[in-house]
């Protein structure tokens, strides 16, 4: 079968879909660990970033969390429904909120750490540990250009 459009790159080589497949590929085993507890990845990275940098406001941990502010409102309300998360007004800016990890959410945290130590001993095993350091570095070289026009 021939390509159509000869300006298009073959999808087998398409940076987009690569990153998908291969995000597909890293993501199942950890929505497998999750699906124990009931919380999907995105709420698992909002409690990471905020097990890990402390109490945030909101857009900073949707910036961290690779989340949009809308999608982010209703995680935050799930999170704080389920204790896991706490939220108070920003002293300064009565605006803003800032929200912190509860100590059920630490807990949560801690109970998939030796599980999620162990998926990325496998990655670092069946990828090698300095060719996924090497990619790690090149997707934040990739994610720091402008390429805009």
């Amino acid at each position: 079968m021939t390509q159509s459009n000869p300006n298009l790159r073959r999808t087998e080589r398409s940076l987009p879909i690569a990153l998908l497949r291969a995000r597909e590929r890293v993501m199942g085993p950890i929505r497998d660990m999750l699906a124990s507890s009931g919380i999907n990845e995105q709420k698992w990275r909002v409690l990471r970033v905020l097990e890990e940098q402390g109490a945030l406001e909101q857009t900073a941990i949707a910036q961290a969390a690779c989340l949009l502010l809308p999608s982010l409102t209703r995680i935050l309300r799930n999170l704080e429904e389920d204790d896991l998360i706490a939220r108070q007004e920003d002293s300064k800016d009565r605006r803003k909120s800032i929200v912190s990890i509860t100590p059920a959410g630490r807990h949560l945290i801690d109970s998939h750490a030796a599980q999620s130590d162990l998926l990325l001993t496998r990655l670092e095993q069946k990828f090698g540990a300095q060719r996924l350091n090497e990619l790690l570095n090149l997707l934040d070289d990739l994610r720091q250009l402008d390429l805009s026009d």
